[in-house]
């Protein structure tokens, strides 16, 4: 039986092993502060603070944007792990269209040829079109701002990442060579050990010096051009940022648009009623009938001339929307003329039946305390 086995470089592993035993080595003796190490220039800890903001912020807008979207935490999971394997995400219905289905189908139940019923139909059908703008919102929103923000995130961030690691572990290679370089230096004039001189063991240590020195260097300057390239990346959240602040704008605008033609269409369905005033306020009575004595219960015939009433009338905003009915017999007298309004009164009010105003209430379908308005 042949097995294949992989083959391994034994002093690789080693010098690998060597390599991370070192680095621990130091960023322990870092910690404890009993050795020294190498500091990035202040250009370069602007750029990598900035980069941290950056990575910070970015994060945390794109989780509260995708909860403004998504306000269901179980819905932004699943769609999490849709995307991660791929696969289409689910059609859910929106709680606006629940509620728009609900209310067609209670709308269909009451009867559509009554006026509850075709409201709620109406007030449905509006409800589905506002679930469809937010639909398309969402999905705009998506496009133009969050996932552009996380691909941001994903990609060139992540790289960001990986290379400042990869830089850090340079640097530690680095003072890891530089206390070595030291101990070789404290050691010349000593006698060999194992068999070699401190001068060997120096030349070594400087020679790795030098490597590591170029190595830390060379990746200091592609870490640094990737911090400057946030610039750039910003100028481009700005446009996505403008491009979903347009998104926004039509939602609500399409939202608006939707509710007031439902208003307009609920206005139309709304019977049409003029106001009875009693008692100093306004309640819907039956078409264009009102009662004087109504709307002046306590006035007195005596002390109501013609004067008092052209000044009332003049002060009245509301006197043109009123009608006068004769409370004593079924037919209305309809008086406009401002003129002929003072005579008209007196007449009513010394001819006054006095169950004429409760059967104007009657007429008007209002349950009222009758005992409240005074007739002369």
């Amino acid at each position: 039986m042949n097995i294949n086995l992989p083959n391994f470089n034994v002093k690789n592993l080693v010098k690998e092993a060597g390599s991370t035993l070192s680095r621990v080595v130091q960023l322990t003796e870092e910690k404890l502060g009993t050795t020294e190490r190498t500091e990035y220039d202040n250009e370069f800890q602007n750029l990598a603070e900035r980069a941290d903001l950056t990575k910070a912020w970015t994060e945390k807008i794109v989780r509260d944007t995708e909860t403004v979207l998504i306000p269901n935490p179980q819905n932004r999971i699943e769609d999490f792990i849709f995307d991660k394997i791929e696969k289409t995400k689910p059609q859910r219905l929106s709680n606006l269209e629940h509620l728009a289905l609900d209310m067609i189908e209670a709308g269909g139940d009451f009867g559509q040829d009554l006026p509850y019923g075709q409201a709620l139909i109406k007030v449905g059908q509006a409800e589905q079109k506002l679930g469809q703008c937010e639909r398309d919102f969402i999905a705009s929103s998506g496009i133009c701002f969050t996932q552009p923000l996380r691909k941001f995130l994903e990609g060139e961030m992540k790289t960001i990442t990986k290379e400042r690691g990869i830089l850090e572990t340079k640097r530690l290679d680095l003072d890891a060579c530089k206390n070595r370089v030291k101990k070789a230096r404290s050691m010349l004039g000593q006698q060999a050990k194992d068999g070699i001189s401190p001068e060997v063991v120096l030349e070594q240590a400087e020679r790795d010096l030098r490597v590591a020195q170029a190595e830390f260097d060379r990746q200091a300057e592609i870490t640094k051009v990737l911090l400057e390239g946030i610039s750039t990346s910003q100028a481009s959240h700005l446009r996505h940022l403008h491009a979903f602040v347009e998104t926004q704008v039509r939602y609500y605008k399409h939202c608006i648009d939707a509710m007031n033609n439902l208003q307009r269409d609920l206005a139309k369905m709304r019977p049409v009623k003029p106001r009875l005033r009693i008692n100093s306020e306004d309640v819907d009575g039956p078409p264009n009938t009102i009662n004087y004595s109504i709307v002046h219960p306590t006035a007195k015939a005596n002390k109501f001339d013609s004067r008092e009433t052209n000044d009332e009338f003049d002060n009245d905003e509301d006197s043109n929307n009123f009608h006068t009915i004769d409370i004593n017999n079924d037919s209305i007298n309809f008086n406009v003329d401002k003129e002929n309004t003072s005579s008209t009164w007196k007449s009513q009010t010394n001819n006054t039946n006095p169950f004429a105003t409760t059967q104007i209430l009657e007429q008007y379908d209002i349950e009222f305390d009758t005992s409240a308005i005074t007739s002369v």
